[in-house]
């Protein structure tokens, strides 16, 4: 198929060329479902192929007994070409070969891997040597070497075909190797550390010929030659870049300022003019080369750091890689955005190159993954969208039920319908950071919400008008709020370890900070009553104060071995339930401390969130480990287990009901699903009767882990319908007809 589609033809519609042209992008979306089962180019390939697709339309009449795609199917091939899974951890850098063929990546696994840029095939690697994260990798401008560094303070220099060791470890920063970058000619390798210098090797010998080159103030995490191989250009943490002489280590321009944050990244243009930039203030800038002006930028569309920034061939683009979990691509010159923004990647995004020809992307994530992209075919989406375009790290339900609000690290505050999903308000614009923690007030009218920004916000839940100045009282992070019963008051926690009382109509403060603990906050919750407040704590405690007299009437309450990250009355404030970075959840006493049940022991990784349901026999738990769970408050019997998100959960919410259970994730998408009578009734039972519901590993649905019903490509996980989801608010739902379907020993039955 790749000769013949590379072949030329004198008609754009023949029969043939078409077909191959359709039958690689096939490939390359399906290659590793149907490697790991032929059968599903039938369950899983044909039903999920666009519909335009050549090969879909040729076969998909005679499949009739499988899966069908009823809402959101795609007419086009993805931008998305090629997903490689194989590293065992984050993937931390990659590059294409000079001649476009290959990929090298460096992972968190320790390994350097080389694959086939066009079938995603792992051909060369692991290389084995490193001793710690691998960091950065770059190809030798032949195409024969790889050099790369490490966390372990070393660079090695590699056979790109047989994974042997050249070279190394090369031995001199005393801190992690960030960054490395073969000269033009291929003869040096510049390296950027923790260390914060800048040091130039002899590509053949191993031996330093300059440096270390000293004036950073802070960590280097990336370096870049010049075109003609006499500069070095350098971008640190103490938020500047750097032009050095690559031989003498002289500072020749800069320090460039402007970036209010790290600069993760820096790339040269192809005539060595222009540097661009990415930061930790969330932008992409363009810089005079040779006199350190600005000359376009900043670039701003990214809801998270810009890890990595390269320039096309040609030096008219830019592609940036973010924290967001998304890559861009930018016109150089203005600033304007060209494609983008490619969205498939469940974990941010620390590194993006352009292929040599400047028609594909590659980015490594670190959700484990390499993507291959079509530089070309990424639509531009408009901005602002009507989902959230960042995490979402609070949901709740408005006290009627008809309503949630949500808070987002896109900074933004939305109401939606909760029957349909529907945005009805927002976004909320005014924090300038992360919005970390939004509440409802109990009559529903309006919305407090905390941020990275160090601000209470108070708002009209109808319009989004600001109903006071963002009230300043912390002086760091808000991590979360909570309205008082009576509505008069908010409650909220901060990374500067106070809890502070506010009246909601003056925004004056009107009690606190409680005294009696040292620690960083990151929950606050009112009893039922209004008259006692509890917050956990990163010292693993949990506290309760009187809110007359701000003084502790009950705690600390001890058991938990890591921070307490969420706390929550029962509905009649007698008991307490906390979630843990242990992993566990633990039922208390609301008065003694006396733990009452637990710990409930089932996720994985962080307990980010727990809820009561309304009559207080169960409580709901979300986690890092992408989770939900709901268990007997009593005994602890797990009664279900959830799996819908494609990222870890930060909230969870009963509805007022109790019949609906809402979530919202990093995966920047909120869910409402219907909790199964079953689980409410034997709730109260001791016994586990966790549901066999189906979910979601590594692409495949499936009831068990030996049971695989069908594979999802990524585009369509996160939006994703899932059995008792009533509404999915955050992408293109995609909803699938299983009438028909087929699997297992019986899929040859899908065949007409």
């Amino acid at each position: 198929m790749v000769i013949v589609e590379n072949c030329s033809s004198d008609d754009d519609d023949d029969a043939v060329h078409g077909f191959a042209k359709d039958g690689i992008k096939f490939v390359g979306a399906f290659a590793s479902v149907i490697a790991d089962s032929a059968p599903h180019v039938y369950i899983s390939a044909l039903p999920f192929a666009p519909s335009t697709s050549v090969i879909s339309q040729c076969y998909s009449s005679i499949i009739n007994s499988t899966l069908r795609v009823t809402k959101s199917t795609r007419r086009d091939w993805p931008s998305c070409e090629q997903v490689i899974e194989g590293h065992a951890g984050e993937v931390n850098s990659v590059v294409f070969s000079p001649n476009g063929e290959r990929v090298a990546s460096g992972s968190d696994d320790k390994t350097i891997r080389i694959w086939d840029a066009r079938t995603g095939k792992l051909i060369a690697g692991p290389f084995e040597g490193h001793t710690s994260s691998v960091y950065s990798v770059a190809f030798s401008p032949n195409g024969e070497r790889i050099a790369s560094g490490s966390h372990d303070e070393t660079l090695r220099i590699w056979d790109a075909s047989t994974g042997k060791i050249d070279l190394g470890p090369l031995e001199g920063h005393t801190g992690g190797v960030y960054s490395v970058a073969f000269s033009p000619d291929g003869e040096c390798i510049a390296s950027g550390s923790h260390d914060k210098t800048i040091r130039i090797w002899n590509a053949r010998t191993g031996k330093p010929v300059a440096g270390p080159f000293e004036g950073h103030t802070d960590a280097v995490p990336s370096v870049a030659f010049s075109p003609d191989g006499k500069r070095v250009a350098s971008g640190s943490n103490d938020g500047t870049i750097c032009i050095w002489d690559a031989h003498t280590g002289k500072l020749i321009t800069g320090p460039f300022k402007g970036h209010t944050g790290w600069v993760c990244s820096v790339a040269m243009s192809l005539d060595g003019e222009r540097i661009a930039s990415g930061s930790h203030d969330n932008t992409v800038r363009i810089w005079n080369a040779c006199t350190g002006e600005l000359v376009a930028g900043p670039f701003e569309r990214h809801t998270g750091c810009v890890f990595s920034v390269a320039f096309s061939p040609n030096s008219e683009y830019v592609a940036s890689g973010s924290h967001d979990k998304t890559i861009r691509i930018w016109n150089a010159r203005t600033g304007k955005p060209v494609a983008g923004p490619f969205e498939g990647h469940t974990d941010a995004v620390p590194s993006a190159a352009f292929s040599p020809d400047g028609e594909r992307v590659a980015s490594g994530s670190n959700d484990g993954t390499i993507r291959i992209w079509n530089a070309r075919t990424g639509a531009l989406l408009a901005a602002p969208f009507k989902w959230h375009t960042d995490s979402v790290t609070s949901v709740v339900f408005s006290p009627g039920g008809e309503r949630i609000a949500s808070a987002s690290h896109d900074k933004t505050i939305r109401i939606w319908d909760a029957r349909t999903g529907k945005l009805i308000a927002g976004p909320f614009g005014g924090h300038t950071d992360w919005v970390r923690s939004v509440a409802f007030s109990l009559d529903g009218e309006r919305v407090a919400s905390g941020s990275d920004d160090n601000t209470v916000c108070l708002w009209n839940a109808r319009t989004g008008a600001l109903l006071t100045p963002p009230l300043k009282w912390h002086k760091a992070s808000v991590r979360s709020v909570a309205f008082s019963p009576d509505g008069e008051c908010v409650v909220s926690g901060s990374h500067d370890k106070t809890i502070l009382i506010c009246d909601t109509r003056t925004g004056q403060l009107v009690a606190g900070p409680f005294k009696g603990h040292t620690h960083w906050v990151y929950s606050v919750t009112f009893s039922p009553d209004g008259e006692r407040v509890a917050a956990g704590f990163h010292d693993r405690a949990i506290r309760i104060w009187d809110v007359c007299t701000g003084e502790i009437i009950s705690g600390p309450f001890v058991g938990h071995t890591a921070g307490v990250y969420s706390v929550t009355f029962s509905p009649d404030g007698e008991r307490i339930a906390s979630g843990s970075w242990d992993n566990t959840i633990r039922i208390w006493n609301a008065h003694t401390g006396e733990l009452l049940a637990g710990p409930f022991e089932g996720h994985t990784d962080w307990v980010r969130s727990v809820a009561f349901s309304p009559d207080g026999e169960c409580v709901a738990s979300g986690s890092n480990d992408g989770t939900i769970r709901i268990w007997n408050a009593h005994t602890g019997a797990l009664l279900a287990a959830f799996k819908w998100h494609t990222d870890s959960v930060n909230s969870v919410t009963f509805s007022p009901d109790g019949e609906y259970l809402l979530s919202g994730s990093d995966d920047k998408t909120i869910r409402i699903f219907e909790i199964r009578a079953d689980v409410r009734s034997h709730s109260r039972d001791s016994r586990s009767y966790t549901t066999s519901s189906s979910h979601i590993g590594n692409g495949w649905m499936q009831n068990s882990p030996t049971e695989l019903l069908f594979w999802v490509p990524p585009e369509y996980r996160t939006g994703l319908c899932q059995p008792g989801d009533t509404v999915v608010i955050g992408q293109p739902s995609t909803c699938l007809d299983l009438t028909h379907f087929v699997y297992g020993d019986n899929w040859a039955q899908c065949h007409v």
